[in-house]
């Protein structure tokens, strides 16, 4: 059974930095891409970063780019999501996804406010 847990999220001031860490287990996790997705109150779901199963290749949505990065511990099967520069309109609710398998985390919330 696929089972994701987000950690990581918080309060901070814009400008400020946050790092989310999806902990995966259930399969094997070194074999599969992960995706980071996020929704703010009354917004779709919207994609946020992506990377390979080998973390050679990543993808950051543009409007991110340059800020967040993601990166993976196949050891730890763990994913994170490296969040910089933050803005208030990065408030969301980050889940953690496995496209492979459908699976999405129960989501971490992050505010970004003054």
């Amino acid at each position: 059974q696929v089972q994701l847990v987000e950690s990581g999220g918080g309060f901070v001031q814009p400008g400020g930095s946050l790092r989310l860490s999806c902990a995966a287990s259930g399969f094997l996790f070194d074999f599969y891409a992960m995706s980071w997705y996020r929704q703010a109150r009354g917004k779709e779901r919207e994609f946020v970063a992506g990377i390979s199963n080998s973390g050679d290749s990543t993808n950051v949505a543009d409007s991110m780019k340059g800020r967040f990065t993601i990166s993976r511990d196949n050891a730890k099967y763990t994913v994170f999501l490296q969040m910089n520069s933050l803005k208030p309109e990065d408030t969301a609710v980050y889940y953690c996804h496995a496209p492979w398998f459908n699976g999405w985390g129960q989501g971490t919330q992050v505010t970004v406010s003054s």
